[in-house]
């Protein structure tokens, strides 16, 4: 297992792009990765966006993209494309992301995998490299009924802490879900803790990567 460090640009802040097609994905997915990179480091850029989602359950997004980016420099964008329809709206969804990537140009893309089983994860999933070809993309996870848990490339190691909180989050900002039979901490931690085990940390949260390229600096590095 090789680890590499996301080098923070010189001369200004790193800059996420966290896309979901409904609200609680993106906290599902990477909730402590996007925790870990508001909370450490000289300051961060993020741009928060979902595509689907009522009224209701968008004020619940906004207040968790708030909690889960302390104190980045950060922008929201909701929209309201009719949620478990976005194969039907799928030039919608890519006009969507064309006109982010016009006036947001990210370090790092986190968004849905195109592997998901659920339609509206993945038609995200499957324009998302089309759209951010230079951009590093990593694609979450969701457990959910379909059973569609792959085989991850990249960890991001948590610690026992950092995995409870982003729990804990998830129930603060999310009420709206707490009836659901699969919303539960066993779940999520669960799940975190398996990745835990593949990279050798207390938990983790584990991301696929189609395209990866070692820059010079890295190059530098290994020859020391």
């Amino acid at each position: 297992m090789l680890p590499l460090s996301l080098i923070r640009p010189e001369h200004r802040p790193l800059s996420v792009l966290a896309l979901g097609a409904h609200p609680d994905d993106i906290e599902i997915g990477a909730g402590a990765t996007l925790l870990g990179l508001a909370e450490t480091g000289p300051g961060l850029r993020a741009h928060y966006v979902l595509i689907t989602g009522t009224g209701a359950r968008q004020t619940e997004a906004r207040a968790a993209a708030e909690a889960f980016l302390p104190n980045a420099d950060l922008t929201v964008e909701l929209h309201d494309l009719p949620e478990g329809r976005l194969p039907a709206a799928w030039g919608d969804v890519k006009d969507v992301l064309h006109d982010v990537a016009r006036s947001f140009q990210p370090d790092l893309v986190v968004a849905p995998s195109a592997a998901d089983a659920h339609q509206d994860h993945r038609t995200i999933g499957e324009i998302v490299p089309t759209v951010f070809r230079d951009q590093l993309y990593l694609a979450y996870e969701i457990p959910k009924w379909d059973g569609d848990l792959g085989r991850p490339q990249v960890y991001v190691p948590l610690s026992a802490d950092a995995a409870r909180r982003k729990v804990e989050l998830l129930h603060k900002c999310y009420p709206s879900q707490h009836d659901r039979d699969w919303w539960d901490d066993d779940v999520f931690l669960g799940l975190a803790r398996l990745r835990g085990v593949e990279c050798h940390a207390p938990y983790a949260e584990a991301f696929t990567c189609t395209k990866l390229v070692l820059g010079g600096q890295f190059l530098n590095r290994t020859r020391t």
